[in-house]
């Protein structure tokens, strides 16, 4: 994308934070590259180069700065929502998609050709697709070496690099030294983490509404599998038959969530922080958000409270979409309970876990599609419609593993879910809203939706609220949001609203 250089360099030269993650500095003279926020001197404008990205700068030859550390910046750069195949490219990436895969697979899954994706990260990002997933994988690797004890050769593995020689290589080229004067550099001090866990910084872009959130995740909490307090939220994962309790909660003295992930989980922690990043929203800009939800007046009361909300998402895509069928036509309360019920029955236990909480913590895995498409749920308290819906949705995923996959687009995304026996138009948006992470996902049949808009007046119809939230593109999703939170007191009480 094109940046405007002498803007570029006004923000360099203010360290004005509100560009910071936006644009990456190159400084010819001395061959590093920075935040715009660097306490460094400002360089001369002729030897400043401006990049889109951090893996744009790395490609064109610059070093990350020692002073600002560019690695560490929240990660919401200039191009943000201003290409949705690219933001889709990166959020397969961040899920390992080029891990040790190919750009033709990316470009396959994307529906286009490699050729026309390459142009892409070129014009927006300025780095190409494995550039982006390299500078993933090297940064990640930095953020262990400063953070945790863990032996190189084991922070290798964590980080997704196929071998240690791969990864030697890629932190010398990236930060211009060994991976052990890194950590020497680094000054590294043991024994910060509670014994026999790991824990790792989630820096994003302020404001931040971590109350907010936290009030949205409580009533949803699923019993036995997560346990949500005003402080911390803690729950129950498996990936690759690796199993343990992870936590996340903020950090009062940075702009960060702290995430807390037990050793056994060791050898996927950069899946782990993916999913944690998303699922609390850390890489959102909410400043341009706002500014853009803003300009519509009647969200414009909203603006100054809406702007710390974060889009809660799901650790796990298909509990979340079994959970939004529990919740069609029925109290946010009543939806727990039946999910409890669900898991209670199929819900595979962690050996020798209580969570913590003598018992009471997280200690289930919520049961996986091939259990459910053959479960029988109406003891459970379910219709006979909502059972059928669940366990066609379970066998659908079952026999396809890409149905919760947003790599074709919002649209077709939503069709695919619509195709099975009594999913609609609400519960699809909602799921890809939240389980598919896709920002402009709008369920504007949504009843508490309606009610917040309509502001005690007649209620709009779902096709005209859609009509008007045509001028909140690419962010729909986070109006919904701002109504659902901020425009109807109560929402918890009404019937099928965001379950």
């Amino acid at each position: 994308m094109s940046l405007d250089h002498e803007i570029c360099y006004r923000a360099v030269a203010s360290r004005d934070p509100r560009f910071d993650g936006r644009f990456f500095t190159g400084v010819r003279s001395t061959g590093v590259y920075c935040r715009p926020v660097c306490p460094a001197r400002t360089p001369q404008r002729k030897n400043c180069a401006f990049f889109p990205s951090a893996a744009g700068a790395e490609e064109a030859g610059f070093r990350p700065c020692r002073r600002c550390r560019p690695e560490t910046s929240p990660g919401t750069p200039a191009w943000l929502g201003t290409s949705a195949t690219v933001s889709r490219a990166l959020r397969l990436i961040a899920e390992g998609a080029l891990d040790d895969g190919r750009i033709e697979d990316l470009a396959d899954r994307l529906g286009l050709t490699d050729r026309h994706v390459r142009r892409l990260f070129a014009e927006h990002l300025g780095a190409s697709p494995h550039a982006v997933a390299s500078l993933r994988r090297v940064h990640f690797a930095r953020h262990l070496i400063a953070e945790t004890d863990l032996p190189l050769g084991q922070i290798a593995l964590s980080a997704g690099f196929g071998s240690v020689r791969r990864f030697n290589a890629a932190v010398q080229r990236s930060f211009h030294e060994t991976p052990t004067a890194l950590r020497r550099r680094l000054r590294h001090e043991p024994g910060t983490a509670p014994h026999g866990h790991h824990v790792l910084r989630l820096p994003y872009r302020p404001p931040y509404d971590w109350d907010a959130l936290i009030a949205y995740l409580v009533p949803r909490a699923l019993p036995k599998v997560e346990r949500v307090t005003a402080a911390v939220y803690r729950r129950a994962v498996c990936i690759a038959g690796a199993a343990g309790v992870i936590e996340v909660g903020p950090d009062p003295r940075d702009s960060c969530l702290l995430l807390r992930v037990p050793t056994a989980l060791t050898p996927h922690l950069l899946a782990v922080t993916e999913r944690v990043r998303s699922m609390f929203d850390v890489g959102a800009d909410p400043e341009a958000i706002a500014d853009r939800l803003a300009r519509d007046r009647r969200l414009a009361r909203l603006a100054r409270r809406g702007a710390g909300l974060r889009l809660p998402g799901a650790w796990d895509r298909f509990e979340l979409a079994v959970r939004a069928v529990l919740g069609q036509q029925v109290t946010v309360q009543g939806a727990t309970t039946l999910a409890g019920r669900l898991v209670a029955a199929y819900g595979e236990r962690l050996t020798g876990a209580d969570g913590g909480d003598g018992g009471d913590g997280p200690d289930r895995i919520f049961p996986a599609p091939a259990v459910l498409a053959e479960a029988d749920l109406q003891p459970l308290g379910l219709t006979r419609a909502r059972a059928a819906t669940v366990r066609a949705l379970a066998a659908a995923i079952a026999a396809d593993g890409t149905l919760l996959d947003a790599s074709g687009g919002l649209e077709d995304a939503a069709a695919r879910l619509r195709r099975i026996p009594g999913i609609g138009d609400w519960t699809a948006q909602y799921v890809c809203l939240r389980a598919l992470r896709e920002p402009d996902a709008f369920p504007a049949g949504d009843l508490a939706l309606r009610r917040a808009w309509s502001r005690g007046g007649a209620l709009p119809r779902p096709v005209d609220l859609t009509r008007r939230a045509e001028a909140w593109r690419p962010w729909r999703g986070y109006a919904a949001l701002w109504l659902w939170q901020l425009g109807l007191p109560r929402l918890d009480s009404s019937k099928g609203a965001s379950a």
